[in-house]
């Protein structure tokens, strides 16, 4: 995530985060579980693993994959402050501190130490633009093993391509107590300044731009998706 975007989640958003994903993407849970099972599947059962996560936000995926696989060790960056500090408190009392480190910068700032796989889930979106994206992904290629897997998890449809799918959204958030008012206010919070890649074909362009190869898609929730692919070679579209 780009320090740009990582200012939209400022200490009252960070902090209502954790509530507000699990409306707003259905099968939060079942996203980042289904995630885990993904990467055990292409690493192999139990053993030591060193697993990069890119934008860690409140810490889902470390709590998910650190509850099911003891052996496995996190690094972990996000640029917003106000995240970090979340991750660090939720992680610490939940005794996973002492298997992960975390930095609050970006993945760029790491040194090109080869992680067994990575994570990248709710960060493709916020960015600008394909260049940004690819940049990004090309940053996580170098700091894997080949063949190492990425889970990435994002909106994948832009929000005015598919009515019937606003309309649903805008439905879940009622269903679960917000008001009319409230419901549209949230969506407008969330899709500020946001525009998501606009199909699957592009994700999967941005994946092979960086290098990653076989992507499958393993969840998929109204606007958001959730894909495995395999860090490869790089090419040229």
């Amino acid at each position: 995530m780009s320090l740009d975007a990582a200012k939209k989640f400022d200490p009252s958003r960070a902090a209502e985060y954790d509530r507000q994903a699990r409306v707003a993407l259905a099968g939060y849970e079942a996203m980042h579980e289904l995630g885990a099972c993904c990467l055990a599947a292409a690493l192999g059962d139990g053993g030591e693993r060193s697993l990069l996560v890119v934008g860690v936000g409140t810490g889902q995926e470390i709590v998910t994959i650190g509850a099911f696989e003891p052996g496995w060790r996190f690094t972990a960056v996000d640029p917003s402050a106000a995240m970090v500090a979340i991750a660090r408190d939720r992680l610490g009392a939940l005794g996973l501190l002492g298997r992960t480190e975390l930095v609050e910068d970006g993945v760029e700032s790491l040194p090109e130490t080869p992680h067994d796989a990575a994570t990248l889930i709710g960060v493709l979106h916020h960015l600008p633009d394909a260049a940004t994206r690819i940049g990004l992904l090309d940053a996580i290629a170098r700091r894997l093993k080949p063949g190492a897997p990425l889970i990435v998890g994002g909106n994948y449809r832009r929000y005015d391509s598919e009515p019937l799918l606003r309309a649903a959204w805008r439905q879940r958030w009622r269903q679960q107590g917000a008001p009319a008012d409230a419901a549209d206010a949230q969506f407008a919070k969330i899709a500020q300044g946001v525009v998501p890649p606009d199909s699957e074909a592009e994700v999967f362009r941005l994946l092979a731009a960086a290098g990653f190869v076989e992507p499958t898609r393993f969840f998929n929730s109204l606007f958001w998706g959730g894909w495995i692919a395999f860090r490869g070679q790089a090419q040229t579209l």
